[in-house]
């Protein structure tokens, strides 16, 4: 069966795919249908006049994507970039955006059954960009809306700092 097959299979039967990832001591899961491609961390064309989060822009086979790094945006102290640094390439809202994390774990089928609702809780993430909470051998996963969170108000400076570019590129 096709790939495209199985995707209907497994929304139709409430069944998700998610891509597990580390921030910090926190497992994160989203949805694998946003990912586009897993990389390691590669210098970056640095710019001005953006946030700390906003490491910069890579040209990604003609593209340029936003390098945003959600351990300094969620607070996690100290970053270190080395070999281990990883880059995932989402597709979200119509753009590509590279999230830089501290590893990518696993990915893994979670039915409604194993989602319970997110708890109110003070964590560096905003809960409004918290779909649930799954569970997957024991181990407690953090479900992330990565459209929400991207889309968000804090975050427009990404898409004002790339058209920045693109005017300069003009």
């Amino acid at each position: 069966m096709s790939m495209d097959g199985q995707t209907i299979l497994s929304v139709e039967g409430g069944v998700r795919e998610y891509l597990t990832f580390s921030l910090g001591k926190v497992e994160y899961a989203m949805d694998i249908l946003k990912v586009q491609e897993i990389r390691g961390y590669d210098s970056v064309t640095h710019m001005a006049n953006t946030p700390d989060f906003m490491k910069g822009v890579i040209n990604l086979r003609g593209v340029i994507v936003p390098i945003i790094d959600m351990r300094i945006k969620f607070n996690l102290g100290n970053v270190v970039y080395d070999e281990f640094t990883v880059v995932i390439i989402i597709n979200v809202l119509g753009r590509v955006i590279g999230m830089v994390v501290d590893g990518v774990s696993d990915v893994v089928t979670l039915s409604p059954e194993q989602i319970k609702p997110a708890p109110e809780f003070g964590s560096g993430i905003n809960s409004e960009y918290i779909t649930g909470m799954g569970t997957v051998n024991e181990q407690m996963l953090v479900l992330v809306d990565i459209e929400r969170l991207i889309g968000s108000d804090d975050m427009h400076l990404v898409a004002a700092a790339d058209n920045h570019l693109l005017d300069l590129a003009a």
